[in-house]
């Protein structure tokens, strides 16, 4: 079973974590190591710095690496501080980007129409994922809002964890289709199996967090997950495949 983790990042963050990974060489080390194939991968720079910074990094890390898929963050662009939609898409697809993150909480703005409706509305268009962390940089009530705004969105939940995380994602599972979750956090005796009879294995991508957690975590709790073996190669890496397969930038 092939692994195609959504959920890694590299570079120092201001806090240490479990298994510092510097360049992109120790990334993929870490991940020979593990057994994970490929990643869509972001650089720490992009929150703890400078999405601009940490984009730039990022696209010249990844560019002779052809096992990851990059992930870039994006800001509200009355300031000018990133390019123009169709701009950055060129640039994505010049530098080997697939999706986007946003940060609202940790770079103060809000993510609604007002302020990224001309960027949002064309990523549901392009069906470029959004991936946002409850763990940093969001919360729950306003992925709520954001979606009711642009129900289309291909959305990936991050980092939710397992305290109770399922009364808040599982409505938006229901309500929105292109709605997924990742698997980092996700720390719940029987799960996985609960949201497979539920939603089918479709609606789950593989993720692991690292370097914060251990790549083997996850990739242990849905080896021994009592599903079929079909839905864990879906969720082990073909459910991102098909959701990257889609991207048209």
């Amino acid at each position: 079973m092939q692994f195609f983790d959504c959920n890694v990042f590299f570079g120092l963050p201001m806090h240490r974590p479990l298994m510092p990974v510097p360049t992109v060489d120790d990334l993929v080390e870490e991940m020979d190591r593990a057994g994970v194939e490929r990643a869509l991968v972001w650089h720490i720079i992009q929150h703890d710095a400078s999405p601009q910074v940490g984009n730039a990094l990022l696209a010249e890390a990844i560019g002779s690496c052809e096992r990851l898929v990059g992930c870039w963050t994006v800001l509200p662009n009355q300031t000018g501080e990133l390019p123009p939609p169709q701009a950055l898409f060129e640039q994505m697809q010049e530098s080997r980007v697939a999706a986007l993150r946003v940060f609202p909480n940790s770079h103060r703005f809000l993510i609604n129409s007002v302020s990224m409706g001309g960027l949002l509305e064309r990523m549901v268009a392009r069906r470029i994922p959004l991936l946002l962390s409850v763990k940093r940089g969001i919360e729950w009530r306003d992925i709520y809002a954001l979606l009711a705004e642009f129900p289309g969105l291909v959305c990936v939940i991050c980092d939710h964890g397992c305290w109770g995380e399922d009364r808040m994602f599982r409505p938006l599972l229901e309500r929105y289709p292109n709605v997924y979750i990742d698997t980092s956090q996700y720390l719940l005796d029987g799960g996985i199996e609960a949201l497979v009879a539920d939603y089918g294995a479709k609606r789950i991508l593989f993720g692991s967090g690292f370097p914060e957690l251990y790549f083997g975590g996850m990739m242990m709790a849905l080896r021994h997950a009592r599903i079929p073996d079909e839905a864990k190669v879906s969720i082990a890496a073909g459910n991102l495949e098909r959701v990257l397969a889609e991207v048209e930038l």
